[in-house]
């Protein structure tokens, strides 16, 4: 009776860490606005992402120069959108556009000037960086407090707040999945007879997580290209480079989760080994 209640507690609790692990990593990083922005900052150092952004912000400085009645050289405005994306300044703006457009998709929060419903990033404070009057000469371009550009196509699927219950529930959900994993985990510990076969069984349960996070992965991207394909122009690149950043943060905590899986492997089976040898030497004394 006690072998099976320790298998039912193991098994709730590998079902409740495979919970656990991507729904924690999904708060801290993707639903958290912090922590969505530190994502897009490390995105931000990727060359690619570079390269998409600097075509995109000199195509808008072009055509704002052109509507101020500066027409531009587009090489001209290419290289100093280059030189902005290159400095060290640029993830900082590229993260805090993107706090503006996590607010809207999670707490429905529009940007000034959003006259439609689409998503929007707004890239005025990249164009308003120093760099470019630096490059630029002495022109006056007189950037507008709010420049917007649509990161997706108008969906009627796609609208403000559209992911504010995970906003409002995410914290507490991940919280609480965390929580019972632990207990569960403790729970199973103390059900086992053998405390270095528990810890073996709970080391394969992050073994059984951490791979089977990793194929999910796997599976999930013909879903996120399909998601992608709803993005627009150089915006469809940016938000690539940003999948494979969140791809690969998911990945480091996958792996930290089989590493610690195997860890608890070799620390049962050693410990199962050294209370065989205990239990050996009191039965032949």
């Amino acid at each position: 009776m006690r072998f099976l209640a320790a298998l039912l507690l193991w098994l709730v609790t590998t079902i409740a860490l495979a919970a656990a692990v991507p729904g924690l990593w999904a708060q801290l990083n993707i639903v958290d606005e912090n922590g969505y922005a530190a994502l897009a900052a490390d995105a931000a150092r990727d060359p690619r992402l570079q390269d998409a952004m600097a075509d995109e912000l000199a195509t808008q400085v072009t055509e704002l120069g052109a509507n101020r009645g500066y027409p531009l050289n587009p090489m001209v405005a290419r290289m100093a959108a280059d030189s902005y994306t290159r400095n060290s300044g640029f993830p900082g703006q590229f993260a805090q556009a993107n706090r503006i457009a996590h607010r809207w998709v999670f707490t429905g929060a529009v940007p000034s000037g959003n006259s439609t419903d689409q998503w929007l990033v707004d890239v005025a404070p990249m164009l308003s960086d120093p760099s470019f009057a630096a490059t630029l000469g002495h022109l006056d371009l007189q950037v507008p407090p709010t420049l917007t550009v649509p990161i997706t196509v108008d969906a009627p699927e796609l609208r403000p707040g559209k992911l504010r219950v995970l906003a409002t529930w995410g914290p507490w959900i991940a919280g609480v999945v965390t929580v019972a994993a632990a207990v569960l985990a403790l729970l199973t510990f103390a059900a086992a007879r053998s405390r270095g076969k528990a810890v073996t069984a709970l080391g394969v349960s992050a073994l059984l997580v951490g791979a089977g996070g990793r194929a999910g992965i796997e599976v999930g991207r013909r879903y996120v290209t399909d998601a992608l394909d709803r993005t627009t122009g150089n915006i469809r690149t940016v938000a690539d480079v940003m999948v494979g950043s969140a791809e690969h943060s998911l990945q480091h905590w996958l792996n930290m989760t089989v590493l610690m899986g195997f860890g608890l492997v070799v620390l049962g089976v050693l410990s199962a080994a050294l209370g065989s040898i205990v239990l050996r030497d009191k039965a032949s004394q």
